[in-house]
């Protein structure tokens, strides 16, 4: 058996997006807000189901599933692969929009009820922490309390997911490993073969797709890559062009030096938390030798590593000098 990848937006869409899989959007929300008994979701309506977008932007809508459980709280579900300029104040947008559109009228404000807005990205967001899950809330600054509750955000950050299988706890993490490693499988894990991961495997699975949707499903990972390739493209030209500049402006030269030393530094991170979180899918335990290699080394000497993780035998055969 062979699964899709559930971080490609027609994939994500498949599988938690299907009006016949309701349970596994339930399952997934459930255990991310942490709803237990009167809170859990009894009824939950697709406002966006799945349709298969034949038109050239295959993100047929920015917001990958929008939905709404029996209580009137709308949840905007959002898989996103490549960090772009403005994407926090987008998903702000997004979120309040979905707010305001619940009435026809200003004055029927009263009737409006809570948004909450969740996202999963492929990308460090947040680096000045290392959980993968957070919740965001206007709070009181003096007493901490909170008081405007009716937007809520949530993010899941899957670089900083590192845990093996056999170490997730609870229903979440066990999500959050299926959405980073699905395609992976060649067979539905004993850890995971428990009903609402069952249903998700099986819309994930190859075989159960039509040959349009393959073609689509196809084209979604191409056009992720062509946007990545578009952006590595852009920030290679923004080097080239700073140092340009840098040597043509003298004293600019070690300001433009320092902030492209950023930026490099960032990007070296997030590839080693990525290069990490594969290691551990691959070999199991990490050990804190190899974990300080991979987090000091330069970014090509991570993309050799990453070329060879499959034909490794062993992290000794890896980093073998």
């Amino acid at each position: 058996m062979k699964f899709i990848d559930p971080r490609i937006d027609f994939a994500f869409k498949r599988i938690f997006g299907s009006e016949d899989a309701k349970d596994v959007l339930t399952s997934f929300l459930e255990s991310l807000l942490d709803l237990e008994g009167d809170r859990r979701i009894a009824e939950l309506t697709i406002l966006d189901p799945f349709l298969a977008p034949r038109i050239k932007e295959l993100k047929s809508s920015i917001l990958d599933v929008r939905c709404k459980d029996h209580r009137g709280i709308s949840y905007v579900v959002e898989m996103q692969v490549e960090k772009v300029d403005g994407f926090l104040k987008r998903i702000q947008y997004n979120s309040a929009k979905v707010y305001t559109q619940q009435i026809g009228k200003g004055e029927k404000y009263p009737a409006l009820n809570q948004v909450i807005a969740v996202t999963i990205a492929d990308f460090i967001m947040f680096a000045d922490f290392e959980h993968c899950v957070s919740r965001h809330e206007s709070r009181e600054t003096v007493t901490g309390n909170t008081y405007l509750t009716d937007i809520l955000h949530y993010f899941i950050e899957l670089p900083k997911f590192s845990k093996a299988l056999e170490e997730c706890e609870g229903i979440l993490e066990k999500w959050i490993y299926f959405i980073c490693y699905a395609e992976t499988f060649d067979r539905v894990p004993e850890q995971l073969d428990l009903p609402p991961f069952r249903h998700a495997f099986e819309k994930a699975m190859l075989a159960n797709m039509t040959v349009d949707e393959l073609d689509l499903y196809d084209k979604a990972g191409i056009a992720i890559a062509d946007t990545r390739g578009r952006l590595k493209l852009a920030r290679d030209e923004g080097k080239q062009e700073g140092r340009a500049e840098g040597r043509a402006e003298g004293r600019e030269e070690g300001r433009a030096e320092g902030r492209a030393e950023g930026i490099w530094e960032g990007e070296r991170m997030g590839m080693a938390n990525v290069l990490l979180r594969q290691l551990q899918h691959r070999f199991g335990h990490i050990p804190d030798a190899i974990r300080a290699k991979v987090t000091s080394a330069s970014l090509p000497l991570m993309e050799v590593w990453t070329d060879g993780i499959l034909e490794a035998k062993d992290l000794e055969d890896l980093f073998a000098d």
